[in-house]
């Protein structure tokens, strides 16, 4: 899922005033003590974060302790033991969205005999309507393919990078912004300019984005020692041992943005597909990014921290389990040339959501949703039968179909195409997901503020969390009514573990994390708020762990199977926007290029 909040850019000190964008999913331009990055989530255009002020060498005892450790402690709790708000909830709220239960019916029914349904026949199936499957179905038709049905199995479609509204705004269900692409991602850019992002192009065909889909400033901030400052590096007290540690490291990040190989190509870019395969770049995906700052003597706890926060905002993965490769790709692929910006972000108020209801307007009603696809089976007159579950209909439907795109992720691609060689099946089960407990907070009002001004991305030191993005921040209202859009990974136990632990969730107890959490930076905070609903992501995203990205695995779980073709972010390794729509378009050209 793109379920990314946003890229970091550390900022050091502990207030100043940034004016440039920064980075993508989680990437920051070039920075330093004098010359910060931009900031990690504000736009993977984001603004370039201020100079640092003059900040005492010893550090501020952080305040509110007491209710940081009282979250982690609820986190850790076994769910029977979990309890409810502490206080009597004044607000309402629900658990929305992922129809786990109408997903586990692939298994249930799968063995189910349809030899005797009529099927419906179409050119092309697409099963998933996340944005892999809404940008295969968005290229057929701009190459003048309509004879196809796109099949999801929620109410609607965006998966991750799904939203939602209100009588205030719209807001994020996960995925929430894209870093302004450059010309290696012609098919994002074609969906941008449709979507009204890019307003002309320049001297040579460069884009200019719309000034009002850049995320504005202030981008990010950070709550540490009891105040909120600007950027995302915990420059608060910062000794100059830390500062000469943060130059350093992007001193490495900056070798790695000039690096080329003996082709040309760069270590990091997007799409990953055009990134080097060079064993010196390619041996980072062997060891953990923890394991790469050892061996860089890279030992302050800021910088540690910092890293260790981009990694869970882009991957779902502390640094201790993140791929060096994937940690350095999040500081490096979006920075043009050393020393220079990352590319700045694009959001609105519904995040993604608004390329997803972009994407799905123009497929207008071949998108169907309520329909969890059992099986896809290559039949003997050379077509391929898809078997789906209706919940509106309550019955089975069969579709017979030339082709198939599977925009699903590939731990279910077994269970869905039993058939599939067991090699595959192999390179499927390689692949392992990370839970996200997400939680949209409607108030009527803001809480009193600490420090520096409200921004988009609020991120808190002191908490497990990743913060809040604000929905109306986008649009200038920094003032009434609100909704603040809450992450958090679940780092803290191994996967299946933390996807148990979810489900056994109620919405009580789901409630009670979010502000005990929230409380941390906002102690009256309570009082306002009117609903908070929850989002249970059991597989939210791929975890892009040490020898993955650059395995056999995931590049054999890629490629076309019979009249089967496979789509997703996850086949890149790395969760994100760009990779999604690559491999749906990528998807959607097999097929164009076998008819």
């Amino acid at each position: 899922m793109e379920l990314n909040k946003s890229p970091a850019s550390p900022t050091p000190g502990t207030g100043s005033t940034s004016e440039s964008p920064s980075a993508n999913n989680g990437k920051n331009p070039g920075f330093s003590p004098d010359n910060p990055p931009p900031g990690c989530g504000r736009s993977p255009e984001r603004a370039t974060p201020a100079r640092p002020r003059a900040s005492p060498s010893v550090t501020k005892v952080p305040q509110y302790v007491t209710r940081r450790d009282a979250l982690k402690a609820l986190l850790a709790l076994p769910l029977a033991t979990l309890p409810g708000c502490s206080k009597p909830n004044h607000f309402t709220g629900e658990i929305v969205g992922a129809s786990a239960a109408l997903g586990h019916r692939v298994r249930e029914l799968a063995a189910i005999d349809t030899a005797s349904l009529s099927p419906q026949t179409t050119e092309v199936v697409i099963v998933g309507g996340g944005l892999a499957g809404l940008s295969a179905g968005w290229r057929l038709m701009k190459n003048g393919h309509s004879d196809f049905v796109l099949l999801e199995v929620e109410p609607q479609t965006g998966g991750t990078a799904a939203s939602g509204t209100s009588q205030v705004t719209a807001y994020p269900w996960g995925a929430h912004y894209v870093p302004t692409p450059g010309p290696d991602n012609p098919a994002l850019l074609d969906i941008l300019g449709e979507v009204g992002a890019i307003e002309s192009h320049a001297a040579g065909g460069t884009p200019v984005f719309a000034e009002q889909f850049l995320c504005r400033e202030p981008e990010e901030r950070v709550f540490q020692n009891g105040q909120w400052h600007e950027g995302l590096y915990p420059g608060d007290g910062a000794a100059e041992s830390d500062l000469e540690e943060l130059r350093r490291f992007q001193a490495e990040v900056d070798r790695w943005v000039a690096w080329r190989d003996a082709q040309g190509r760069r270590a990091f870019t997007l799409p990953l597909s055009q990134c080097s395969r060079a064993a010196e770049a390619t041996a980072l995906d062997r060891i953990t990014m923890t394991d790469w700052m050892n061996q860089q003597a890279l030992t302050s706890s800021r910088l540690k921290w910092l890293v260790d926060y981009s990694c869970r905002d882009d991957y779902g993965t502390t640094a201790d389990e993140t791929s060096a490769w994937a940690g350095l790709f999040y500081f490096a692929s979006r920075q043009p040339a050393p020393g220079s910006e990352s590319a700045p972000l694009l959001t609105w108020p519904e995040g993604l959501g608004r390329i997803v209801n972009h994407l799905a307007d123009a497929l207008g009603q071949r998108v169907q949703t309520g329909l969890a696809v059992l099986r896809v089976a290559p039949s003997t007159d050379g077509r391929t039968d898809v078997i789906a579950w209706s919940a509106a209909g309550n019955r089975l439907v069969r579709w017979s179909a030339r082709h198939v795109i599977l925009a699903i992720p590939q731990f279910i691609v077994p269970y869905v195409v039993p058939s599939l060689p067991a090699d595959r099946q192999s390179a499927c089960r390689a692949f392992e997901y990370g839970s996200w407990l997400v939680a949209n907070v409607h108030l009527s009002g803001r809480p009193t503020n600490a420090g520096f001004e409200p921004a988009w991305d609020n991120v808190l030191v002191e908490s497990p969390s990743l913060g809040y993005v604000a929905a109306t921040h986008q649009t200038g209202r920094d003032h009434g009514p609100t909704v603040w859009t809450w992450y958090l990974p679940l780092t803290d136990r191994p996967p299946r573990e933390a996807r148990e632990w979810l489900q056994g969730l109620t919405w009580e107890q789901a409630a009670a994390i979010v502000v005990k959490d929230l409380e941390i930076a906002h102690p009256d905070i309570r009082p306002l708020i009117t609903r908070l609903d929850v989002m249970k992501w059991g597989h939210a995203m791929v975890r892009s762990q040490p020898g993955f990205i650059w395995g056999p695995d995931r590049e054999r779980a890629a490629g076309p199977w019979e009249s089967i073709h496979f789509a997703g972010t996850d086949l890149s390794g790395i969760p994100l926007c760009e990779e999604a729509i690559h491999h749906g378009v990528r998807a959607a050209d097999e097929v164009l290029q076998a008819t």
